[in-house]
């Protein structure tokens, strides 16, 4: 919750009671008391048995919390109140971006002082007396029973304390409790109000190991300000930390020690919200989810993802029914990036399982957990950088455990090592562009193959581990979790084309049940056999599990390298004047939502090059291209898919081609607005819909009547929305207008249709729809009369603060008649959806 820097102080309590205290009686102003909070219900008479939750002063503009809680000390000993009333449960202060509370028992006795003048000004900050309760209430929020929240960041955790602590007869105050799912949370909070007060130079530290998540663990669990598990990297100790403790060569111990730069204030602060330590039974897996403990964008360069248990599992599983149930003793595993481990838990023989990571520190997590029972050999996990280290054994001053070289020189043995992986996602480049990982760096593997796999290839790290695997250990099996993009993107040709192999099974998961990815996409692991050097396969098929881990089908991704449905686009190129923009984008359905037309392109359409003007040659051809984008839904699993260059059947089909027509003109994603420029798309005359007056163009009726080619009310643009050749497009120079309609099987010069359109029944249902939304908007006083139907839309649903469209509107009526509106549209987009399939626009 945000207020503005210029909100009233009446008016910021009325704000703040109602946001957070808006189920407690928080409008009685008790005496100079700024702001109370007691139970609702509570009657004049009842006063003295009445429990109040808080007392508060309050400021409109920023104030430090000391300043405002000696006044409300000050302004409540002046009065005595807690002569009069029970005290509450807290003191508290707040402006117009944080909130504090302090239990009140723990100031009380500033009320007791013997000698005090009560009688001065509490807002007279120049008095003894001002300055004297200053430093006793200093004194004592030092503790970590004062909690702060800061009301635009941490609106959950406020109302989470206000709903534990504000309970009849509760005197303890109750922290947030810290478990599995919130720990990393928490976490990124630390990082940002603790992290800057620790003096520690963190390049100096990251060199020992040592990463500032430990900092966090030592916090974490402790109790009392001492950590309570000896075998963390960093240790809590009361008011400091200690770090890198050694044996030094005269048998002493050596430790390193790191203060804090504000007298530990912050420190205090952050942890008065939290209980600490958590519950013991989650201290294991917090430690083993260290890897979790860095930023994100150094976990995306590192592959530090942690596989979900239920798909460690699910992995085992298909590895069984690939290589027989006997496999963890016919064959070898090594996973190069493991990270903490977890996906070899659950594997039985450690004889045959290896280890690599590029961190030390989670090799140094692994060997912890193998002294407490996992599974694995110590000398069989180790540090290792697949992508830049050589294959060199110990035994000869390299990093690879002799017995896993001799099976990657053994040709034999090499044929029954499986690399079980998640490797890292993240993209090695400049950093610029959508989904460039900035400060990934460029590895030998990167330098080695980038004259064999293309650069937006093999700027993909997983592709770099695949490559060097492929090359240097032939004949190997692979099972690996990664996205389909290798499969199905249309930068991954030249990988495909490397990649020689046949493919053996696996299964697709959604992204959200993997840590830390909330994405619409698939993570799928797939299964490759490296000593059958077959082409690519041009579909791969997997089984599909849901979020509930239930089995769901099956999904075929299909891995194309032919023209895609821009380079069709293209050939609908006309530089005539714009009734419209088209904005395209990438091929997938993971851009849909960025295909809309518009009335003018944004600044960024213009540096980007992504729009098309819609004419009148070539409307029909932006409309299959809008509604073929539009009309199936984007899901997690067909987030990669691509839309393709068509076969020649739509040439023919009218009724597609009419179909879509209506399908954009009623879409969510037609963005025209008639205050952008003259409105050409209203599908209906003045007399259908009741306008009262006449609209400007009437080019959309006479479109789909067929009329001769007039004057519809268009001029010629300015640049460089018309007259630039290329402003807005891919291409720079005109190709021909294959998409005209006497290309498409009708008559005339291609222009405009040779006699009037006649839509489908779906399509009229569509019509009839919006005809009605249309007459009962005209209906209304004071309408625009070429509004269009996003600016219908925006008029009954209104804007947020943030200016997003509501997704509803308080009338009634228009949200019926929407509704409809929308249900003719989808039955439409099935109509569409079919002959998508049947013209190649997506593979099957």
């Amino acid at each position: 919750m945000k207020y503005p820097n210029n909100i009233p102080e009446e008016e910021l309590k009325n704000r703040v009671g109602d946001d957070f205290f808006g189920d407690f009686d928080h409008a009685e102003i008790k005496g100079k008391i700024d702001f109370a909070v007691k139970p609702r219900g509570t009657v004049q008479s009842d006063l003295f048995e009445c429990e109040y939750y808080l007392w508060a002063e309050a400021k409109a503009a920023a104030t430090d919390i000391l300043v405002m809680l000696t006044q409300l000390v000050l302004t409540v000993g002046k009065a005595k109140t807690f002569d009069a009333v029970n005290p509450p449960h807290f003191l508290g202060c707040f402006d117009r971006a944080k909130i504090a509370f302090v239990p009140y028992y723990d100031i009380q006795e500033i009320f007791a002082m013997n000698d005090f003048n009560w009688n001065v000004a509490p807002s007279n900050r120049d008095t003894k007396e001002f300055k004297l309760v200053h430093n006793r209430i200093s004194a004592i929020i030092k503790g970590e029973r004062t909690c702060v929240f800061d009301f635009a960041k941490e609106e959950k955790e406020l109302k989470e304390f206000i709903k534990d602590n504000f309970v009849a007869g509760k005197i303890d105050v109750a922290k947030v409790q810290i478990n599995k799912n919130n720990f990393k949370y928490i976490y990124d909070k630390w990082v940002v109000e603790v992290m800057p007060t620790i003096q520690a130079y963190w390049p100096a530290v990251k060199k020992l190991g040592i990463m500032d998540g430990d900092f966090y663990l030592a916090d974490l669990l402790s109790e009392n300000n001492k950590t309570l598990k000896e075998k963390l990297f960093v240790l809590l100790k009361t008011d400091y930390y200690e770090l890198d403790r050694k044996i030094d060569d005269s048998g002493f111990l050596r430790t390193r020690r790191a203060d804090f730069i504000d007298n530990q204030k912050a420190h205090k602060r952050f942890w008065a919200k939290y209980e600490r330590p958590p519950k013991e039974e989650y201290w294991d897996y917090i430690t083993a989810r260290r890897d979790l403990l860095v930023p994100q964008d150094v976990r995306e360069r590192k592959g530090a993802f942690f596989t979900p248990t239920q798909w460690v599992a699910k992995a085992h599983e298909y590895l069984a029914k690939t290589f027989g149930e006997d496999w963890q003793d016919e064959y070898y595993v090594w996973d190069n990036s493991a990270g903490t481990g977890n996906l070899l838990n659950g594997l039985l023989n450690k004889d045959n399982i290896w280890a690599s990571t590029l961190d030390k520190a989670d090799v140094d997590v692994m060997h912890d957990r193998i002294e407490n029972g996992a599974n694995l050999w110590a000398e069989q996990v180790f540090q290792f950088d697949f992508l830049n280290d050589g294959f060199l054994p110990v035994s000869k001053g390299g990093k690879l455990p002799d017995k896993l070289f001799e099976i990657i020189n053994n040709p034999k043995k090499r044929k029954k090592l499986i690399f079980l992986i998640n490797p890292p996602y993240g993209e090695a480049g400049t950093g610029q562009g959508r989904g460039h990982k900035a400060g990934v760096k460029e590895s030998k593997t990167l330098e080695r193959f980038s004259g064999i796999i293309s650069g937006l290839a093999l700027r993909e790290k997983y592709v770099q581990f695949f490559a060097r695997i492929h090359a240097d250990i032939p004949g190997c099996k692979m099972a690996a979790f990664v996205t389909p993009k290798y499969i199905c993107g249309p930068n991954m040709k030249t990988f495909r084309n490397f990649w020689k192999a046949q493919y053996l099974g696996g299964f697709a998961t959604p992204a959200t049940t993997h840590d830390n990815c909330s994405g619409k996409y698939p993570i799928c692991l797939f299964i490759w056999d490296l000593t059958v050097k077959n082409d690519f396969p041009e579909k791969v098929t997997c089984d599909v599990f849901n979020e509930n881990e239930l089995s769901d089908g099956v999904k075929t991704f299909c891995s194309y390298d032919g023209k895609y449905i821009i380079d069709w686009l293209k050939e609908s190129y006309d530089k005539k004047v714009p009734i419209g923009y088209l904005r395209v984008n990438n091929n997938d359905f993971q851009h849909q939502n960025d295909i809309n037309i518009l009335s003018v392109p944004t600044d960024r359409d213009v540096y980007s090059k992504n729009v098309r003007h819609i004419t009148k040659n070539n409307l029909i051809y932006c409309s299959i291209y809008f509604s073929v984008r539009h009309c199936i839904e984007h899901t997690w699993l067909n987030h990669h898919d691509q839309f393709l260059y068509p076969n020649n059947g739509w040439k023919k089909d009218k009724k597609f081609q009419n179909d879509c027509l209506a399908y954009a003109l009623f879409h969510g994603k037609n963005k025209i607005k008639s205050d952008e420029g003259t409105n050409h798309w209203i599908p209906f005359t003045e007399e259908e819909v009741g306008s009262k007056k006449r609209f400007k163009s009437r080019f959309m009726t006479d479109f789909i009547s067929g009329k001769d080619d007039t004057d519809y009310g268009l001029a010629e643009p300015s640049a460089p929305y018309g007259n630039s050749d290329d402003a807005y497009c891919v291409v720079a120079e005109p190709l021909p207008l294959y998409g005209s309609f006497l290309d498409m099987g009708g008559s005339g010069g291609g222009s405009m249709p040779p006699k009037p359109i006649k839509f489908s029944r779906e399509a009229s249902a569509v019509f009839a729809a919006g005809r009605e939304l249309w007459r009962y908007y005209h209906s209304r006083p004071k309408t625009n009369p070429n509004a269009s139907f996003y600016d219908i839309r925006e008029h009954f649903q209104g804007r947020k603060e943030n200016g997003n469209m509501n997704p509803k509107s308080t009338d009634e009526k228009y949200n019926e008649l929407i509704g409809a509106l929308r249900e003719k549209l989808k039955i439409l987009a099935k109509n569409i959806e079919s002959k998508v399939y049947e013209y190649g626009f997506l593979k099957v």
